[in-house]
């Protein structure tokens, strides 16, 4: 634990002067390393890779995966609340860049090329990182961590998905990326007839789909109930084909349910708070299996988060992260 409280009670600028000069030049200057000639690219340990100046845990080995692309490559990271994402404009192209929040380093870039299920491949350059072998987590002072190994099912449970539209997918996606226990989230299409449709498609209201929202869930910290009982808090189930400002079946009240179970706890959910009262006029949720989800475009994607702006609608009103 000396190591970790060692680092931890040094400034930023205290421990960027330990950094090498190839460590600086990543992580202070926005720079790439060489594929398949770099430190952890074809690292197979079990263990946690940590922010190489802070030391907060960012990535574990249970999502890395052999992407082919010569970098570290991981589906999530342990915590996304760590991970700051942001364009990068750079190189004459438009990316995303991830950038360590504790540090205010860069890390690498996250494409949408990766395997479920998220989706997503985080690159991520060997330097940035300092990996903690999973038999040396707990000397180290990152011993919390270690349920991230363990084989009890409870702790190791997957992610399971829920499907929901309420209005602008910018401000549901905000909210639902609020909560404790949720992993992923992206906005996207679902509900009609048009394969593959571009969000100009959707918007002239004449595809049939849905502005959603699809959520990935750890059913052991949140569950399926609760992120029914958010969704209703966040928008407004009684007007038909809208949300506030928003007009069209596009931003329909909609909760796309996966398995039988799932449809059980929306019709009970929709029912106990149809006799709450809570609402003058009629709920008019549709509760209809989910569809293929067709995901938004890349801009679309944590919109407000990307831009640094503080969503004015679909205000969460319980559940959020302390």
């Amino acid at each position: 634990m000396a190591d970790r409280k060692n680092k931890e009670n040094k400034t930023p600028k205290a421990v960027c002067e330990t950094l090498s000069s190839e460590q600086y030049r990543i992580m202070r200057q926005n720079g790439t390393e060489p594929p398949f000639n770099n430190k952890y690219w074809n690292n197979k340990k079990a263990g946690i890779y940590v922010d190489a100046i802070s030391g907060e845990p960012l990535f574990s080995s249970s999502s890395k995966f052999d992407s082919g692309s010569g970098w570290p490559s991981f589906t999530s990271p342990i915590n996304r609340d760590n991970i700051i994402e942001q364009p990068d404009t750079s190189q004459g192209m438009t990316r995303i860049e991830a950038r360590s929040k504790s540090s205010d380093s860069h890390l690498g870039h996250v494409f949408e090329d990766g395997p479920q299920p998220t989706g997503l491949r985080y690159c991520i350059n060997s330097a940035a990182l300092r990996f903690i072998p999973l038999e040396d987590m707990k000397k180290e002072g990152y011993g919390e961590y270690l349920y991230l190994f363990t084989k009890n099912p409870v702790q190791e449970s997957k992610s399971e998905t829920a499907v929901f539209g309420a209005g602008c997918f910018w401000g549901v996606e905000a909210a639902f990326g609020q909560l404790k226990g949720v992993v992923n989230t992206a906005s996207g299409f679902t509900g009609g007839t048009l394969k593959n449709p571009s969000y100009d498609d959707v918007r002239a209201d004449k595809t049939g789909h849905a502005e959603t929202v699809r959520i990935e869930y750890d059913p052991a910290r949140i569950s399926y109930e609760e992120l029914l009982d958010f969704f209703w808090s966040i928008h407004n189930p009684t007007t038909p084909n809208r949300q506030g400002p928003d007009i069209g079946s596009q931003y329909r009240s909609a909760i796309f349910y996966l398995n039988p179970e799932q449809e059980k706890a929306a019709r009970v959910s929709k029912e106990r708070l149809e006799k709450s009262k809570r609402f003058k006029s009629a709920i008019v949720t549709e509760i209809v299996p989910a569809g293929e989800f067709y995901k938004a475009e890349e801009y679309h994607q944590h919109y407000y988060e990307k831009r640094g702006i503080k969503p004015t609608c679909h205000i969460p009103g319980a559940l959020i992260k302390e």
